[in-house]
């Protein structure tokens, strides 16, 4: 027990003074070094540190400082335990000159500051001319929420065997990166380089002064039979950014160029009723985003059903400058006879070359429909009932001629005739005797059985054309089913109907006839379908309950 106890005794008197540290150190692994090189701070504490850390926030004021990574090691050496914790951080300058990295302090031990040297890339010309970035804002002068076109090559004259390069910043701007880097090789002062292209797209958010700085790489390189460490920074851009201008009026879109174009499909300015028009919208416009865009709103006209579809957007770079592009399309349907003017389309837009407000304008368009020859007309249906009366008249013409040549018969004929008076007294007879309750006119219920025959098939092949989605045997089945049914047209029997039922119609026409698919919901159209009959039966069978 006694040796235990002394055991542990001078166990903790070893590793006493070590709980306290000893001595602060920094140092640097390059000095001095190049502008956008990075370097190796390294912070040493010799002694136990119990979960502390050195404050580095001091050395962000001048330079771009990594995360911090911490390593400690304990050490016995013939009954002497020491301990050391370290910690590093890649650190790197975009400006030349000379810097002291400040003193830092653990647990009341300080280290000495630093002196360190920034040299400019100009100064070590075998290094510039291994591996080199350049940058490139296009176009130089910009407006608020204007997109502008940050490309950046990195030229490398060697083999690379390992590349980290980060992105452009700017303050109170948005930055991009546009579609995949590209790479190529170009001849420079009689040097092959493998060239390695990114493109960013640049929008600022606010006016004022204010400095793109370049993107920082660092790699390594093969150079004969060894790896050598390689490092380049882009040059910085000063760019001054121009504030919205006060007498500009809706929505801002700066612009060096804007097209508004439009199709028509038919081309023809005279359409018949029902027969939908498809109007597409082009919107293309230079240096602003596809979300900038704005919606294009086509104004309602009285007589014209507006349907809006899709609008499909993009954007792509192209001779240094951003393209924006929205097609938008519209289905117009119209609904009666007449002349009908499109009203004209204005959309404002800044011109940044000028710096002026323009105007991308669509000029009214002035329509004729007419009605569909394909449709009943009302002096048609007046005319059969003159032709079925006349039908009439010409029998009971030509029914005298023929009862006259035959009324002369022979004796074969009378008895025949006798025969089939007899046979009518006899029936006659039987069905006195019977006395049915009822009379039932089978031919009548005959018919009437095959007419509701056809339309429970009908009903049910439009239901399952619903269920399939198929909008053309839908219409086709959905036709027969009318005319069954309710002895009319579509069209008069749209007449009758509610608005939302005329509604739906007119969608499933427009997805007919329109280049331009929608979806319509022709599950729920079937269902209205079968509510309308059933309440058409429901009013029979009341009105048959009051005849009695």
């Amino acid at each position: 027990m006694v040796m235990r106890f002394a055991i542990c005794f001078i166990i903790f008197a070893v590793a006493l003074p070590a709980l306290a540290i000893d001595r602060l150190t920094a140092s640097v692994d390059k000095n001095p070094v190049l502008v956008g090189e990075y370097f190796t701070l390294t912070i040493e504490a010799n002694g136990k540190v119990s979960g502390q850390m050195p404050d580095t926030s001091a050395i962000a004021q001048n330079f771009i400082t990594g995360p911090v990574s911490t390593s400690s090691r304990t050490q016995i050496i013939n009954g002497s335990m020491s301990s050391a914790t370290s910690w590093q951080m890649q650190v790197m300058s975009r400006s030349a000159g000379e810097f002291t990295i400040p003193a830092f302090e653990i647990s009341g031990a300080k280290s000495q500051p630093i002196n360190l040297r920034v040299v400019a890339r100009e100064a070590d010309d075998s290094q510039q001319k291994d591996v080199f970035v350049t940058t490139e804002l296009n176009p130089q002068s910009l407006y608020v929420q204007q997109a502008a076109l940050y490309t950046v090559k990195l030229f490398i004259g060697k083999d690379l065997l390992e590349a980290q390069m980060t992105p452009p910043s700017m303050e109170d701007g948005s930055i991009t990166a546009m579609g995949q880097q590209e790479e190529n090789y170009e001849v420079l002062d009689g040097r092959r380089y493998r060239v390695i292209t990114r493109e960013y797209l640049i929008q600022p958010q606010k006016s004022g002064s204010y400095t793109i700085e370049g993107p920082i790489f660092n790699g390594q390189v093969r150079e004969g039979y060894r790896r050598m460490a390689v490092s380049a920074v882009g040059d910085s851009i000063d760019v001054e950014i121009k504030p919205i201008p006060d007498n500009y009026r809706g929505a801002w879109l700066p612009s060096e160029l804007v097209n508004l174009a439009e199709e028509w499909q038919p081309e023809d300015n005279q359409v018949v009723v029902g027969s939908p028009i498809t109007r597409t919208f082009t919107l293309t416009a230079l240096g602003i985003t596809k979300e900038q865009l704005p919606d294009i709103e086509v104004p309602s006209v009285d007589g014209f059903r507006i349907y809006p579809d899709e609008t499909d957007r993009n954007q792509m770079a192209r001779d240094g400058r951003v393209i924006s592009q929205m097609v938008a399309s519209y289905a117009l349907l119209p609904q009666k006879p007449g002349t009908y003017t499109l009203p004209e389309l204005k959309l404002p837009w800044f011109n940044t070359v000028i710096n002026r407000v323009q105007y991308a304008t669509l000029p009214a368009r002035t329509i004729e429909v007419v009605a569909d020859p394909n449709q009943p007309q009302q002096p048609v249906a007046q005319s059969q009932p003159n032709m079925v009366s006349q039908t009439p008249v010409q029998q009971s013409i030509t029914e005298p001629q023929i009862v006259y040549k035959e009324a002369e018969k022979s004796w074969l004929d009378w008895g025949l005739m006798g025969l089939g008076y007899l046979l009518w007294f006899v029936t006659l007879a039987l069905w006195l005797l019977k006395k049915p309750a009822k009379p039932v006119d089978v031919r009548s219920s005959g018919s009437e059985a095959a007419a509701n025959t056809d339309v429970t098939v009908r009903l049910k092949q439009l239901g399952k054309a619903a269920k399939q989605g198929d909008n053309s045997q839908f219409y086709t089945l959905l036709r027969q089913y009318v005319e069954l049914a309710f002895d009319q047209t579509l069209k008069s029997w749209l007449d009758q109907q509610s608005p939302e039922i005329r509604e739906q119609i007119a969608k499933l026409q427009a997805c007919l006839y329109s280049a331009n698919k929608q979806q319509v919901d022709l599950v729920t159209l079937y269902n209205q379908v079968c509510k309308i009959k059933k309440r058409s039966k429901s009013d029979a069978k009341n009105s048959l309950e009051k005849l009695y």
